[in-house]
């Protein structure tokens, strides 16, 4: 079994190790398993039952982060995007007056159309017309991110009063206390080379907060999971495509494109396994995973999914290969049957993590070409806007606008290539079309 693994992951290739790759697997799991709680708990705005919606995003984010593994090979997780969520839930449905079903419905139909995209090599070929520089923001934006979810999460930063939309938590709260505990005792563990680092924090803090009453221990650790028949196959494809409609689908096709494009490239570079030309080698894999996933999921009765974010924190941990998202999927599949004891994590165990991996994310700062203006703009956009407006959409879009524009003013429309022009449209008709 050992020479499989191995063989079929190109684990020694990589640099990596069998049982690194396996604690990987798990640490991306551990910050991500609040997606099975949060994600169904969204929904259930929008009228779709908990149990049925927790099954759902399970079995959604097991089908992905295992084709991930087993296809594209890669050490990425995949599940139902936060943010998307939100959207279908409160504007598409609580504010717009759609049904759910015809919600899930303008999901599918995006996702169709991004296999198309990735079939057709399109998609892969917009991802490579983006210049390094916004590349390099994505990765330093989606950091920034990150460490602000960490942040509040745990508590540490909460919300504010107008004026003054942020401040300090409680820095007497237990939680808070454990939450700056984990993240000491994490980068303690990294400065000193302990391999597992992120998880050992993990596990840790949570085994303390267990101590100290802050969570409770289930009193059943197995339990079936709820029936899929209420949402199983009824979206309304039909309902969506209609000319009122177009909005939302549009928002949803731009949101999921640009959340995937970013995600993976940030992820990527943090792992090392971008080429010389900081492109990801046959990326159409990973791609064409997270369009197939959106589309099952769709069916399944649940929300866009593609590449978390959190696979940063696996990264982190060592993984490099599919098998640590093989590792996740098996996790995820093990916690339809053992959501009581699985769902306990609490956030001043995960939520250190993100800040961690957050803050190495900013390694590409040094390589941003600050000196340029025309260049410093598109990029300052798309870092401050991913965390100010909670999107990492709206940041992106805002940088593919801004960099023609400077070109254009700095007389410099030479470096604009054609594909970037077609995402500075297609960012123009977003922010023209989105029902914000």
């Amino acid at each position: 079994m050992r020479s499989f693994l191995n063989n079929y992951f190109n684990i020694k290739a990589q640099g990596s190790t069998i049982s690194r790759e396996i604690i990987a697997g798990m640490t991306t799991f551990a910050t991500m398993a609040y997606i099975i709680i949060v994600n169904p708990k969204i929904l259930e705005a929008a009228g779709l039952p908990f149990g049925p919606s927790m099954v759902a995003t399970i079995i959604s984010a097991v089908f992905g982060t295992m084709a991930m593994g087993l296809y594209a090979k890669r050490p990425f997780a995949v599940a139902p995007y936060m943010g998307e969520n939100a959207f279908i839930a409160f504007t598409v449905v609580k504010v717009m007056g759609h049904t759910w079903q015809t919600a899930l419905g303008a999901i599918f139909i995006g996702g169709t159309l991004f296999i198309i995209f990735t079939v057709t090599g399109i998609r892969s070929w917009l991802i490579r017309a983006i210049p390094k520089n916004l590349k390099n923001a994505f990765v330093v934006g989606i950091g920034l991110f990150l460490a602000f979810i960490g942040l509040n999460t745990t508590g540490i930063v909460t919300i504010g009063v107008p004026g003054a939309p942020v401040h300090i938590g409680d820095l007497t709260s237990p939680t808070v206390l454990l939450a700056l505990g984990c993240f000491f005792l994490t980068t303690i563990l990294m400065v000193r080379k302990v391999n597992g680092a992120l998880i050992i924090g993990i596990i840790a803090t949570s085994a303390a907060a267990i101590s100290m009453g802050i969570i409770n221990v289930p009193a059943t650790y197995v339990s079936m999971p709820p029936s899929l028949k209420p949402i199983l196959f009824k979206l309304d494809i039909m309902g969506a495509l209609n000319w009122g409609f177009i909005s939302v689908i549009l928002t949803v096709f731009v949101l999921d494109f640009l959340d995937t494009m970013g995600t993976i490239y940030a992820v990527s570079h943090r792992a090392g396994l971008l080429d010389e030309n900081g492109d990801l080698p046959q990326i159409e894999k990973p791609l064409l995973v997270d369009a197939a996933t959106t589309v099952f999921a769709s069916l399944l009765g649940t929300t866009t999914t593609g590449v978390f974010v959190e696979s940063a924190t696996g990264i982190e941990a060592g993984g490099r290969t599919g098998l640590t998202a093989v590792t996740t999927a098996l996790l995820f599949l093990a916690a339809l049957f053992l959501a009581p004891v699985l769902t306990v994590i609490p956030a001043c165990a995960y939520g250190p993590s993100l800040i961690v991996v957050g803050m190495l994310m900013m390694a590409p700062c040094k390589e941003l070409e600050l000196h340029d203006i025309s260049e410093l703009v598109p990029a300052f956009l798309v870092i401050i806007l991913m965390s100010f407006t909670y999107n990492l959409g709206i940041g992106m879009t805002a940088g593919f606008i801004a960099y023609p524009l400077m070109k254009i003013v700095t007389g410099k429309t030479s470096e604009i290539s054609i594909g970037l022009w077609i995402l500075c449209a297609l960012s123009v008709l977003f922010f023209i079309a989105c029902p914000h």
